[in-house]
């Protein structure tokens, strides 16, 4: 029996659950936010109590330290000797790194140059590691990246229609995210299914949203790439556009190109469409009060997301399962329902209304007669995690 923890650092936060392994028991989660504050903000949930303290936190090391004693002080653990393992979230792995890591300072140093890939999110992960090795220097630290399970992807997948030369001198490629969610999801419905040998497409929509194609457990495409801006329409991100206006926009507003993509990434899908709101459930709210635009930027979120399962169908060769998975995959019944409405006659795919009527909940949703099984499966990043820390580490 062994004590994990897994951890998602960000720039301004620590996400974080521990575990007892191998029964996969959660015994705390939590989140430290506004890290770099005075009023930052430590919240566990455990045994059914919900704690949370607002107080001063400079940077990662420290709320480290608060979360590692916060674990003795309220007994979740006897000591810090108990915790054998910290899996770390890793969003960027490159071409570099194909599964989870164990982190050595070959390997961090790696982390580091791939960085530029990554510039938001890398360089935070790091951070987060480098505070927990400096907590406890005695146990293993695991890397697990968000862009490994699509390192299957072969390269008429996964190279873009440029110049060689720019994959070859820059890395200029698809990579994919969410990888971790996707490898979760698809490894539990072939687990329904009762088989490996499957097509599956495997639909992680949040606010970031992301489709994987999926044959025999390995990806073969994904629908985000160099970065997370492309794909499907997000929250805030347009997914995918014609380049050429990025150039047309930066011209005609009088800004830098740098600019443009900020607004494509923070300033445009449902957000921009609707000029409401980011949140699918704002956007509902909007549409019954009468929102045309609303109502616009609904349509525009199901077509992208439809066309891309229409997609991966072809690249397939058919499909056993879809699968929706994160906010709102597992909790949007509308959404599944529009989505699944649009592919229905092509696909011969179909929803039991009665039992697509539920959130986050892992449910098989079809009816009978389709010829494709649609599920919800609510995604787990944090026991994948575990549970590559545990078997790299050998505990």
């Amino acid at each position: 029996m062994s004590k994990i923890i897994a951890v998602n650092a960000g720039s301004s936060s620590l996400k974080f659950q521990l575990f007892e392994m191998p029964e996969e028991k959660v015994l705390v989660a939590g989140v430290i936010e506004r890290i770099g504050m005075d009023d930052a903000i430590v919240t566990l949930k455990y045994n059914g109590n919900k704690k949370t303290k607002v107080l001063p936190i400079k940077d990662h090391s420290v709320a480290v330290d608060i979360l590692l004693s916060s674990l003795v002080e309220e007994k979740i653990v006897s000591s810090l000797e108990e915790i054998n393992g910290v899996g770390h979230r890793v969003v960027h792995g490159g071409e570099k790194f194909a599964k989870s890591t164990v982190i050595t300072d070959e390997v961090a140093h790696t982390i580091e140059e791939i960085s530029e890939l990554a510039p938001l999110h890398n360089p935070a992960n790091l951070t987060g590691y480098k505070a927990f090795k400096h907590a406890l220097p005695n146990v293993g630290h695991v890397a697990v990246f968000d862009t490994a399970f699509h390192q299957t992807m072969k390269e008429d997948s996964f190279l873009y229609p440029l110049p060689y030369e720019y994959y070859k001198d820059y890395a200029v490629r698809r990579y994919g995210f969410h990888g971790t969610s996707h490898l979760y999801v698809s490894r539990r419905v072939n687990e329904l299914l009762g088989s490996t040998n499957t097509k599956v497409i495997t639909c992680h929509i949040g606010n970031g949203a992301s489709l994987a194609a999926v044959l025999n457990g390995e990806c073969i495409n994904t629908s985000m790439g160099f970065t997370p801006l492309a794909g499907v329409m997000m929250g805030t991100r347009s997914g995918d556009i014609d380049p050429a206006i990025v150039t047309f926009l930066a011209n005609k507003l009088k800004v830098s190109a740098d600019e443009v993509v900020n607004i494509l990434n923070k300033k445009s899908g449902l957000l921009g469409v609707s000029g409401i709101s980011s949140d699918a459930r704002d956007i509902c709210n909007a549409i019954k009060e009468g929102n045309e635009r609303a109502a616009l930027a609904r349509k525009m979120h199901v077509n992208t997301v439809a066309s891309y399962i229409g997609s991966y169908f072809v690249q397939l060769g058919g499909c056993d399962a879809i699968v929706f998975t994160a906010g709102l995959g597992e909790n949007d019944i509308d959404f599944r329902k529009e989505v699944i409405a649009k592919i229905s006659d092509a696909l011969g795919v179909k929803i039991d209304e009665e039992l697509n009527n539920v959130r986050g909940e892992e449910r098989l949703i079809s009816t009978k007669d389709s010829k494709i099984k649609v599920y919800i499966i609510p995604t787990n990043e944090e026991i994948v995690i575990a549970r590559d820390t545990v078997n790299l580490l050998g505990l």
